[in-house]
C-alpha cells in the first residue's frame, strides 16, 4: 500500500472515495454566481495537505485530509492547528491497517511541517483516542418551549440581563455575509478553543450554516454606535420550531439580546439552540428553570498534541505552580517526562528525571489541554495517575482556562 499527497488533479478521486466510505453519493453542487464550490463542504480542502491511501495496483482505498487553522488557547493566544477531517477507509479495506497507516503518515507530515496540535471531530468517539486525540470541547442542544420562554428579571445591577443599548436588525443570510465573517472573527480570537474560519471558506460557503449559502434569517445585534456585535443565525421549521445554528456574541449582553429576540418570535412552538457551550447562563435566565431542556451533551473538538513542550509553553497560565508529567505516546511509540514550570502567566517546559506528579496518556494530556476537563476527573476516571497528595488539584488550578473552552466550527 502507497500513502501519498494529493494535487489539485485528484479531487474528484479524493471526493469519490471518502463518500463510498461512508456509503453515501456527493451531491451536485449548485453554482454561486461569481464564486466557485457551490456551497460544498469539500471546496475548501487545501489538496496539498490530503492523503490517498492507494493499493499495489493503483486503486484509492483510503483519505485523509487537513486545514490551516488557528486555534485560541487560553490567555487568548492564537497558534497554528491542523485541522484534520475527510478521514475514511472503503468497507473493503478496513481492519487491515489502513486507517493506522494514514494516521500516522499524517501525524508525521504535521510535524515535519512545524506545526505542534491537531484537532479534529469524530464521528465516533471510541477511534481516534488510540491516536492521540482526546476530547477538549463540549457542546450541547438546549430546548425551550415557547410558551415557557419568558426571561426571570436581574436579581442584580451589572448582569447580562440588565437593559443594554443597542438594537437587533433582521437580515437574510445572503445580505449578511461580511457582517458574519467580521463578527465571529473577533469572538473566536477571545474564545478558548474557538476555531479560525478562513476567508474562503466564507466565499466558497463552504461548511454548515451560517457559513453555507443555505436560506437562514440572520438576527445581528449592534452596539450603540451601531457597529455589529453579534448575531444568530436561525430557521423555523414547517412543525413550529425555530432552530439557531449558532449564536455569537462579543459579551453575555449581547448573547441575551439575541436569546430574548428568538424566544419571543411569534409562530414558534419551541426554540432549540443547536450549540451551547458549558455552563451556558440561559438556563438561569429563563423564569422557569426546567423549560430549558438540555440534549444532545457530546464532545466536539478533539486535539492531539504533537510536541508537548512547544504546545504547553504556547498557551497562557493562570496559576503559578511546578509539576512533573510523564506523558505516553503508545502510538507514536514515544514518552517523555517534563517539568512544567508556570510563573506570571507563563511556562516552561523541559525534560526531567524528577519523579513524576502525574502519568498520562498524550490523549489525556489534549483533553485537560484547553481546560475543558479538569484533570482531577480523568484521575477519578482511572485516566490519569497521581503519584502524590495534592498533585490533581494543582493540576486542576494550573489547567484552567478563564472561561470554558467552546468550539462552534464545523469541519
Amino acid at each position: 500500500m502507497e500513502i501519498r499527497s494529493t494535487t489539485d488533479q485528484d479531487l474528484d478521486v479524493f471526493v469519490d472515495t471518502l463518500h463510498a466510505a461512508f456509503g453515501r453519493f456527493p451531491p451536485v453542487p449548485e453554482p454561486l454566481g461569481p464564486t466557485e464550490g457551490g456551497g460544498v463542504w469539500w471546496s475548501a480542502l487545501e489538496m496539498d495537505r490530503n492523503l490517498l491511501a492507494m493499493t499495489a495496483d493503483g486503486r484509492p482505498v483510503g483519505t485523509a485530509a487537513a486545514y490551516s487553522f488557528e486555534l485560541t488557547l487560553p490567555g487568548e493566544i492564537l497558534v497554528p492547528a491542523a485541522g484534520v477531517t475527510a478521514v475514511g477507509v472503503l468497507p473493503s479495506h478496513r481492519r487491515q491497517g489502513v486507517l493506522s497507516a494514514m494516521m500516522r503518515h499524517q501525524l508525521t507530515e504535521l510535524r515535519a511541517r512545524g506545526e505542534f496540535l491537531s484537532a479534529l471531530l469524530a464521528t465516533e468517539a471510541p477511534i481516534y483516542g488510540r491516536f492521540g486525540y482526546g476530547p477538549a470541547t463540549y457542546t450541547s442542544r438546549l430546548t425551550v418551549q415557547r410558551h415557557q420562554a419568558a426571561l426571570a428579571l436581574p436579581r442584580a445591577r451589572g448582569t447580562a440581563d440588565a437593559p443594554t443599548t443597542g438594537s437587533v436588525e433582521l437580515l437574510r443570510r445572503a445580505e449578511c455575509g461580511e457582517i458574519l465573517e467580521e463578527v465571529y472573527d473577533r469572538y473566536r480570537r477571545a474564545q478558548p478553543g474557538a476555531l479560525s474560519r478562513p476567508r474562503r471558506w466564507w466565499a466558497l460557503g463552504a461548511g454548515q450554516p451560517p457559513v453555507s449559502p443555505a436560506p437562514r434569517y440572520v438576527a445581528v445585534h449592534r452596539d450603540a454606535d451601531g457597529v455589529p456585535d453579534g448575531y444568530a443565525s436561525y430557521s423555523v421549521g414547517e412543525s413550529g420550531t425555530l432552530t439557531v445554528d449558532e449564536t455569537i456574541a462579543t459579551d453575555d449582553a449581547v448573547s441575551t439580546a439575541l436569546a430574548r429576540f428568538v424566544l419571543g418570535h411569534d409562530l414558534v412552538t419551541r426554540v432549540v439552540f443547536k450549540h451551547c457551550p458549558p455552563e451556558h447562563p440561559l438556563r438561569w435566565q429563563l423564569a422557569d428553570f426546567r423549560a430549558g431542556q438540555v440534549s444532545d451533551d457530546t464532545d466536539w473538538l478533539w486535539v492531539r498534541l504533537l510536541d508537548v513542550p512547544r504546545a504547553l509553553t504556547a498557551r497562557g497560565w493562570f496559576t503559578d505552580g511546578e509539576l512533573v508529567l510523564d506523558v505516553d505516546d503508545p502510538f507514536l511509540g514515544e514518552h517523555g517526562r517534563y517539568l512544567l514550570t508556570v510563573r506570571d502567566g507563563k511556562a516552561d517546559c523541559v525534560p526531567t528525571d524528577r519523579e513524576a506528579d502525574l502519568s498520562l496518556d498524550v490523549s489525556d494530556l489534549g483533553s485537560v489541554y484547553l481546560g475543558g476537563t479538569a484533570p482531577s476527573t480523568l484521575v477519578r476516571a482511572g485516566h490519569i495517575r497521581a503519584h502524590r497528595p495534592g498533585a490533581a488539584t494543582l493540576a486542576d488550578a494550573l489547567f484552567r482556562a478563564e472561561r470554558s473552552p467552546h468550539c462552534l466550527h464545523w469541519f
